[in-house]
Parts: C-alpha cells; structure tokens; sequence
C-alpha cells in the first residue's frame, strides 16, 4: 500500500538523464573500536535469545567505542588513511565534511577538529546532519564542490558512536546499533574511470517523531515497523530513481550498496527491486548499525571481498531520522585492495 502511494510521486521526480560528474571517490577506509558487544552478551543482558534478535535484525555483533574513546580519533584515523590510500596531502584539502549525529560536544562540531588532526589548515570543515543519509548528502555536497570549482581534493568522512546514546533497556532498538567510522577522498576524475553520477535526496519531516533523540533523555527512540516500511519503499524509490536519472537499468548497476540498517531490511529490498542477492552487500552481521558510518564501511567490505574494483557501477542508497533518504550511482574509481 505504502509503495502504491509513493507511486505518483516517484513519477513526477522522474527526469532526463543527468550528465556524469567530474567528481570521483579516490579512495575509501575505516576504522573500528575494538570492542565488541556480541548478540549473546546483549540477548543474556535483556533476557532474550540470541536468536529473537539474530532473526530480526541478522546482528551477531557489533563495534563498541570505550567510555573514554573520542569519534574524532576514529573519524582522524579513517580520513588519513583514505588520504595515504589516495596520494593526496591533508595540506591540498580544501574541505573536511564530516557526517554525524553523535560528536564528541555538542560545539565545536567534530569537522574542524577532525582538519585540525590532519593537518588540513587551509581546509574549510563542517558537519553534515542528515542522520543515517548524512554520508549521502555529504556526497553530493562533495561532488558540487568539485564540479563547479570550488575544490580540487575534499576528504568526507561518515562517523557515529551510536552505542552512546542507545538505550540497552530497550529489547527493539538495542541489538541494532554499533559504532564505526569511514572516509573518502573525493577529486576529479582521471578519465580513465571513476565518476559520481546524479544523487537524489529527499525527506518527509511528518514523520520527525519516528526516528529521535532528546537533549533531555539523549536515547535513540524508534518505531520500528513504521521505521521498516517507510526503508524499504523509500530506499526502492531512491534506487529506481537514482539508477533512471544516470540513464541506466538495474542490470547495469555491478554492486548495490544500501545503509546497513538490518540484515531484513537490505534482504527485503534485494527481493523487491528483483536483485542477485551477489550483488547487494551485507556487511551488517559484525558490524551492526552505524548510521552515518555504513555506507564507507560496507564500500570497505566489498573492496576487501573483492567486488568492489575500478570501474564497478555502484549504487548506493541510505534512508535515516527525519525522514531523510537518498541514492546516488557512481562509476568506482579507488583502490579496489
């Protein structure tokens, strides 16, 4: 019914197919805490099996940052490796973007600290607040930069600590969430391959209650099948459109990359956009999810499988709070090690 719905609109956002971009992701990385808090240890803490939440959510376990550990440490790791990975200096960045929910204080935002770690000082730094999407959106925010100018190298970076702010009395919500961060450095092509073509955002703030996190409780509340459905169909509408405006089919697309939300939802879009279940990357069994961190993380995870090589089409798609949700196709043009 939800998708019928959605029907109409999906037909009136559709348009001609939007030129390739100049911009490319150079290169990818991650870092991870190294703790873990397994589904068995969580199942015992709130007195559930280890399957009731395995079969709905597929999280085995997932990272979690020490009380003592900093989420700009771990954005500064990701961001230096993806500038060693892809050549470039943190002196040539002209933009630190960092995707986040979860900084360190509440200001400064964690971007200008980030910079300041790198040794980016000619670097103008920023947050991006789209929560789960905020890596998306900071992507097409990199890719403009590139294109009209403005930047020649911006190194964008997906960073949450979700294990901070959720609630472990909550059987629902609390299996699902863990703590990662990822980067990419974004330049212009090459020509030879690599390219960051159109990226559709969209949010429907009717729904702000469903997905929120108060100063005053500062807990991760959720509905979560209303969460699901609007995933699903949303993250579907994001893909069609995404994969339609770059003049391309499904079958053109090598790798499909969707927010690591829950082992169900991914699964559920596989079957719904009738996808090889060889080409959606699901990388949430371990690391559960990380909000604006999964997009890089799970690009990591194909890399290091080897699905992820120079010139792979990619899509990617993320739906978070708000609602806020996207898709964008790009041509890989990183290193695929």
């Amino acid at each position: 019914m939800l998708e019928q719905a959605l029907a109409p609109a999906l037909r009136a956002r559709r348009r001609s197919p939007v030129r390739t971009s100049s911009a490319s992701i150079l290169s990818v990385s991650r870092a991870l805490p190294e703790g873990r808090l397994t589904t068995a240890e969580l199942a015992r803490t709130l007195g559930i099996s280890e399957d009731w939440i395995i079969t709905r959510t597929g999280i085995r376990e997932r990272r979690r940052a020490r009380p003592e550990e900093r989420l700009t440490d771990y954005a500064i790791r990701a961001g230096s490796e993806a500038l060693e990975r892809a050549g470039v200096a943190a002196a040539e960045l002209d933009r630190v973007l960092v995707a986040t929910m979860t900084p360190d204080e509440l200001t400064p935002n964690a971007a200008p600290l980030v910079a300041y770690g790198l040794g980016a000082d000619r670097a103008g730094a920023f947050d991006v607040g789209a929560a789960c999407t905020g890596f998306l959106s900071g992507l097409a925010m990199a890719a403009g930069q590139i294109d009209s100018g403005r930047a020649r190298f911006v190194l964008l970076i997906g960073a949450d600590f979700i294990t901070r702010i959720t609630d472990y009395e909550d059987k629902r919500s609390a299996p699902l969430f863990g703590d990662a961060a990822g980067a990419v450095v974004v330049g212009a092509s090459d020509g030879g391959s690599g390219s960051i073509g159109p990226i559709v955002l969209g949010c429907d703030g009717a729904h702000g209650g469903t997905i929120v996190a108060n100063h005053d409780e500062r807990k991760l509340r959720l509905d979560g099948p209303e969460v699901y459905r609007n995933a699903v169909a949303r993250m579907r509408e994001a893909t069609l459109e995404a994969v339609a405006r770059a003049g391309l089919t499904l079958g053109d697309i090598d790798l499909f990359v969707y927010h690591q939300a829950n082992a169900r939802i991914t699964r559920a879009l596989g079957e719904r956009l009738g996808l090889d279940p060889g080409r959606v990357v699901d990388c949430v069994e371990t690391l559960g999810n990380a909000s604006a961190a999964t997009l890089p993380v799970a690009l990591v995870a194909a890399a290091r499988d080897g699905r992820l090589g120079r010139g792979e089409r990619v899509l990617l798609s993320a739906f978070g709070a708000g609602f806020t949700w996207g898709g964008g196709v790009i041509e890989w043009g990183g290193t695929d090690d």
